[in-house]
């Protein structure tokens, strides 16, 4: 790469206001194979501030131009420009008509952002910057227009037309069929869609709290269509939940939602009509697991949900993302939580942030939630921006508590309602309705990185005091932090684990602490950088439950002994506390084993012992299997990498497999009775309750099949399959017989092609099959070059893809890591081949390869040659050139 050729940052300071508004864009789509022409007929006006003599710019990218016209008057070559990027129209009067004609060529559209066809359908991604690639238009999210779209195509190839808004017009002449769709709703381009194909639909409606009637259609292709009530029911609660929880009712007649098996993203919330990616709307016992089930929950609600938080009410400029995204990854985390276990849902959500967003904050990637500066803007869809984002949120539902995040959230609505906003707006609707000073909060939109609390606990004569410090590591562009506005949930328990009642507490705090009695726990707000919080008149020393519900996105050290920890595991009435700690002891107990090489310790085996005895006597409430479920799991790879600054690839794994093995073989009579007792007789129901019991009998299965010989393993997984009647429990069996190394060859095969067999008309059942060969602890860099050459797998597909290189590089550790460098290699030449053709997918796919320098010596230099590879390539996209250029610059 030449540094000419280098793609130049954009920055937020840098932002202007657009000089033409965009009233109106009146869009008719001539769709022919090979060939679609687009008119773009806009009406504009100059914004009040710009010069009388300012230029029109309109964003294109990949485009044919076959004419413009100024209101009505065909321009020549010398009263327009065009170059790569853009279309620049001079000497404009104030408010005009500008037409202009495209053609473009969908079916070339690997990338799959603007218009493209998958396999028979043709559709839209144009979120970030996409709509770019379909014509000539101010693509920005703070241009906000009425749209009318009128779509034109064969009658008998594309008999579904589709498009934002409601249908106001239909005819067919000589064999093509227009349809016209108006959406009265003002949005940016980023938010417009079109379909058209030959598809099948699912129907209902909803009644809105005003009484409307909103029809509800989902669209799929034949053979996907019967997996698709599961959404459509889903739909309908999050449409009724938000109605409930924030007061927001639908507002056009008709909500759409289209089934596509090529995509980029999850799922995309073009107003009125919704693209899904099939893995995240599909699902039926034999083709999607209980955790699928569970994201298609999530997914469909969060972009209902985004009707209104990224719709009605939309982001400024990219660098807000965070405020519609993490926003609504809030607003879908609330109903999945209110839907199913709230403990859980927070656990699942912690382990995943800690796990990858906090990689990401200690990473040459590391961003603020709303970032100072990107080259490509698809690169900032970010667990930051979003996850994080949600946590910050999810803070400020903490400080002001549920109603005034309500009325917060209500007045944010109301005022922004039909515009573009910002995170300051956010902040400032939510500072409207309380009276906590939400100034330093700030910091959490603009400071990159994990804060560390470090906590020490002293005990003297009836009173205990507690001493917090905080600090944030420095971050690209940010070698230096200021105190972030910390609020640190925490309650108190007597040394034979009985909740003390904070209401008594004699308390003195350094900052502002309150009482939170619906929770008996105190709320501390930590503001600067040292605090102390003094607890007197207690009769013995307690122990301290701390950030609960994990009331911040923080990393603490709180030195304490495995005997404390265990007493908070058993009796802490807080469920995330529990297994919070439950990780503390697992993690130090790897560590250990990774210094000291030898067994683990009988205290460890006993207090899964405990649990265990207790999960066996626990039968029918879902929400405590669950919490059962989740403590008996131990940490994955991903969260014990981040444990450590430099990263003991083989001793980690080498520790943890001693752990599961060992638990595994002392408590195998246990395990055999979880299995039997979790057993389900009377059919699949993807409900809480059986999900837990399907989770706890996977869970005792993993361990049995760790212990058994041979014999005993084979019939085990064969029983185990061949009883299945869902996804879920094949897919157990299917990870057991790839990760059991006592297994005869033959029999492993035998399985992995009965499975494919069976299943290789479902494509997402056939992802899976990719997966769990991508994932096995025995899977190396030639298992996936063997994977990759199998018929069922395509390079074009997005999902099979992420099936394949992603589970690879992100969840296979050991393997990804070996010290060879091969996993490297082949994701580096990976790279630079999708890059080709897919740059979102291939910059996403990078990530493993950007946290090099934490490795060890050997690997770290694997890493930076892969690296370097892909840099020496002369062309690359904005999206990988970014990702490598940030991974290969120095430090701090």
């Amino acid at each position: 790469m030449s540094k000419d050729a280098d793609p130049r940052a954009i920055y937020l300071k840098d932002y202007q206001p657009p000089k033409y508004r965009t009233l109106e864009t009146r869009l008719s789509f001539d769709i022919h194979d090979g060939s679609t022409e687009v008119r773009n007929d806009l009406t504009l006006v100059r914004d009040p501030h710009a010069p009388a003599d300012a230029s029109l710019v309109l964003d294109g990218q990949d485009l044919e131009l076959v004419s413009v016209t100024l209101d009505g008057e065909t321009l020549s070559g010398n009263e327009y420009q065009v170059d790569d990027s853009s279309l620049t129209i001079f000497s404009l009067p104030g408010a005009c008509e500008v037409s202009v004609v495209t053609r473009i060529k969908p079916e070339e559209n690997t990338a799959l952002e603007g218009l493209y066809k998958s396999r028979t359908m043709y559709c839209t991604q144009c979120e970030a910057e996409g709509f770019r690639k379909i014509t000539y238009h101010q693509d920005r999210p703070d241009v906000l227009a009425k749209f009318t779209t009128s779509i034109t195509a064969d009658a008998d190839m594309y008999p579904v037309l589709l498009s934002n808004g409601n249908p106001v017009a239909d005819n067919t002449q000589d064999g093509r069929r227009t349809v016209t769709w108006e959406d009265p709703f003002p949005k940016p381009s980023y938010l417009f869609a079109l379909v058209a194909g030959d598809l099948e639909v699912i129907t209902d409606t909803f009644t809105t709290m005003s009484g409307r009637s909103v029809e509800l259609r989902i669209y799929s292709e034949s053979h996907n269509i019967g997996q698709c009530n599961y959404a459509m029911e889903v739909l309908q609660r999050a449409m009724r939940w938000d109605e409930q929880v924030f007061g927001r009712e639908y507002d056009l007649d008709i909500f759409m939602i289209v089934a596509v098996e090529d995509f980029n993203m999850g799922a995309m919330e073009n107003k009125g009509l919704n693209i899904f990616n099939t893995s995240c709307v599909l699902a039926s016992p034999d083709t999607a697991t209980d955790s699928s089930y569970l994201r298609v929950e999530a997914v469909v609600a969060h972009e209902y949900f985004h009707n209104w938080s990224g719709n009605r009410v939309t982001c400024r400029d990219w660098f807000q993302l965070s405020l519609k995204e993490g926003f609504t990854v809030f607003r879908d985390a609330e109903f999945s939580s209110d839907m199913n276990s709230r403990t859980v849902k927070r656990i699942e959500d912690v382990s995943f942030l800690r796990a990858v967003q906090f990689a990401e904050d200690s990473g040459p990637m590391a961003h603020p939630v709303r970032p100072a500066s990107y080259i490509e803007i698809s690169n900032f869809y970010t667990t930051t921006v979003y996850e994080k984002g949600a946590e910050v949120v999810g803070m400020l539902r903490t400080l002001l508590g549920p109603e005034r995040f309500r009325a917060g959230s209500d007045l944010y609505f109301e005022r922004h309602d039909g515009s573009a906003a910002t995170t300051d707006d956010f902040l400032a609707a939510m500072q409207a309705v309380s009276e906590v000073d939400l100034e330093q909060f700030q910091r959490w939109y603009e400071q990159a990185g994990t804060p560390l609390l470090v906590v020490s606990s002293h005990w003297n004569a009836g009173t205990l005091t507690l001493e917090i410090t905080q600090s944030c590591p420095a971050t690209p562009g940010q070698p230096e932090k200021l105190p972030f506005h910390v609020p640190i949930m925490l309650g108190l328990l007597s040394r034979h684990g009985a909740p003390l009642n904070c209401a008594d507490l004699d308390c003195s705090f350094s900052d502002v602490f309150e009482l939170r009695e619906t929770s008996n726990s105190l709320l501390l707000h930590l503001r600067s950088e040292q605090a102390e919080l003094v607890i007197r008149g207690l009769d013995s020393e307690p122990q301290v439950s701390f950030l609960r519900d994990f009331s911040a996105p923080v990393r603490v050290e709180f030195p304490r002994s495995l005997q404390q920890l265990s007493l908070l595991a058993v009796h802490d009435p807080n469920g995330f506390a529990r297994w919070d700690v439950m990780q503390s002891i697992l993690v130090a107990e790897i560590d250990r084993l990774i210094m000291e090489s030898g067994e683990p310790s009988q205290f460890v085996v006993d207090l899964f012992a405990t649990l265990l005895d207790k999960t066996i006597a626990c039968s029918a409430d879902a929400e405590q299997l669950f919490m059962f479920a989740v403590m008996l799991n131990l940490p994955d790879e991903n969260y014990l990498f981040q444990q450590q600054t430099a990263i003991d690839v083989d001793g980690i794994c080498r520790a943890r497999d001693l752990l599961r093995h060992s638990l595994a073989v002392a408590l195998k009579e246990r395990w055999h009775s979880l299995y039997e007792v979790n057993e389900i007789t009377d059919g699949y129901q993807p409900d809480a309750l059986s999900m837990a019991r399907r989770e706890l009998r996977n869970i005792a299965f993993a361990y049995l099949t760790e212990a058994a010989a041979a014999h005993e393993a084979q019939m085990l997984i064969e029983a185990h399959y061949n009883s299945a009647d869902n996804l879920t429990d094949r897919r157990a069996a299917l990870s057991a017989v790839v990760n059991c190394d006592v297994l005869a060859d033959e029999f492993r095969q035998q399985l992995l092609d009965d499975f494919l067999q069976r299943w290789q008309n479902e494509s997402l059942v056939v992802n899976v099959w990719f997966s769990v060969q991508a994932t096995s602890r025995y899977a190396n860099a030639a298992t996936i070059c063997r994977l990759e050459e199998h018929a069922a797998f395509d390079k074009r597909n997005p999902n099979k893809l992420r099936a394949v290189y992603a589970a690879f590089g992100q969840m296979n550790q050991r393997n990804f890591h070996a010290s060879d460098g091969s996993g490297y290699d082949l994701l580096a030449q990976r790279i630079i081949d999708l890059d080709q053709f897919n740059p979102q997918i291939a910059a996403r796919l990078l990530q493993p390869l950007t946290r090099w320098r934490r490795y060890d010596e050997q690997r770290r230099e694997l890493m930076r040659k892969a690296l370097e590879r892909i840099a020496a390539r002369e062309k690359l996209s904005k999206d990988v050139f970014e990702v490598v250029a940030k991974s290969l610059e120095a430090e701090g």
